[in-house]
């Protein structure tokens, strides 16, 4: 064991009291120093991060509501069809900006006979600092708008018009495209019929322009996926499936079909004037589908897969009815903001808008697989689910349909094809 030398235990003991009294004060003095001054204190501790400060986004949402039926109509839309939609999506941004410190409004804005212009309701909603607007409006109205708010940096998401036009000859920088474009439905649809060999079509054309384009998109499916299109006619019938009673005219719908060779009737009546009316009237027993009967779609409110059915009974509870596609499709909208700034930090539309388009970039919408924007024509890309009024018949991409980067490629306007030039 060590044990100190003689002298200098000797000292230890023999140190004056007022020498150990001075030893202990200059060794407290430091200390007293340190306690009172705080910015040596803050130099010597290491710097901490500072917190985030609280971000508020501001989503606008422009919508028509649609008037109700002069009479009884069980598929009547209702008034607040895509309001509803917003709502949940802003409730579900905010669950998630309670962590975050990130908080998110809606400013709606709808269109009536006293304010129907929608430029003037979105130069409105920027003049206020809103720089994210979700439309749920026909082409030739997003188009407008996409133009009027172009230098000033607003994101606009369209929720409302399929028209292919808009993902191609006119589509715009500042506008991404959350439903899906007509080719993507029709393509859903031809891939289903091409599983099932269903492969010469009849299509029958309704009297809109809407119709139209949906057939025209419905004969480019057919050429993509090697379908045929035997026989093709336009409705001349009228709104049968609104009409009250029995007619000469239905008898005459009912030949209308006879003596065609096809494995599957198309219709194409995006107003479900007349569509309804086809199925089980055919001459022939023969499947129907198109815009009505089997119906390629966003959302149907027989979708419970992938965690859709806590999302259908939320909307339940939020609206007290069903969630309708076009609900779907602005939630969508909605949510793309929230996962954009949550991930950046920011709600600068300079750095969302880019970072939409990058790989990182990912929705989670109940579809089984993450969705992400197609940078050659800003399409949200989505799995279709192909759906009668009461199951889920399918989804696309079927299985089978490949591509380099990912299937759900397969449906809509591949880069090869686009004619789309960002104006």
């Amino acid at each position: 064991m060590h044990h100190p030398a003689p002298d200098t235990a000797l000292r230890h003991k023999t140190r004056p009291s007022w020498l150990r009294a001075a030893a202990v004060a200059l060794a407290i003095a430091p200390a007293a120093a340190r306690a009172e001054d705080p910015a040596p204190a803050a130099a010597a501790q290491p710097a901490q991060a500072a917190a985030p400060q609280a971000l508020e986004t501001h989503v606008g949402l422009i919508y028509r509501p649609q008037p109700a039926p002069s009479s009884y109509d069980a598929e009547a839309a209702p008034e607040d069809e895509g309001l509803a939609g917003a709502k949940m999506g802003i409730a579900d941004n905010n669950t998630t900006g309670r962590f975050t410190k990130q908080t998110y409004v809606l400013d709606e804005v709808a269109l009536t006979d006293d304010k129907p212009d929608a430029v003037a309701a979105a130069k409105e909603l920027i003049g206020k600092g809103v720089r994210y607007l979700v439309l749920a409006l026909p082409a030739d109205a997003v188009l407008a708008v996409a133009d009027a708010v172009k230098d000033t940096g607003a994101v606009v998401l369209n929720a409302g018009a399929p028209d292919d036009r808009l993902r191609g000859a006119e589509c715009r920088a500042n506008v991404f495209h959350i439903l899906p474009s007509r080719a993507m439905l029709t393509d859903a649809l031809a891939q289903y019929l091409t599983v099932m060999r269903w492969r010469k079509l009849f299509l029958i054309v309704g009297p809109t322009d809407a119709d139209k384009a949906y057939a025209d998109a419905m004969r480019n499916s057919a050429r993509k996926f090697a379908l045929k299109i035997t026989a093709e006619k336009p409705w001349t019938f009228g709104p049968l499936a609104k009409a009250r009673g029995d007619t000469p005219t239905r008898a005459e719908a009912m030949v209308f079909t006879r003596g065609l060779d096809y494995d599957m009737a198309i219709v194409a009546d995006e107003e479900g004037d007349w569509g309804d009316y086809v199925p089980y009237r055919t001459v022939d027993p023969r499947p129907v589908g198109g815009t009505q009967a089997l119906t390629p779609t966003t959302w149907s409110p027989v979708l419970e897969t992938w965690g859709a059915a806590q999302a259908q009974n939320r909307f339940r509870r939020l609206a007290s009815r069903l969630m309708r596609p076009l609900d779907y499709q602005v939630w969508a909208a909605v949510r793309t903001v929230g996962e954009a700034v949550t991930a950046k930090k920011t709600n600068d539309p300079a750095v969302i808008a880019p970072y939409l388009v990058e790989p990182g970039f990912t929705l989670p919408a109940y579809k089984g697989v993450p969705l992400s924007f197609r940078p050659w024509d800003h399409q949200l890309r989505q799995a279709i689910i192909v759906v009668q009024p009461k199951a889920l018949v399918s989804v696309a991409p079927e299985q089978g349909f490949l591509h380099q980067r990912t299937p759900l490629d397969t449906l809509g306007v591949d880069l090869p094809e686009t004619t789309c030039k960002f104006k």
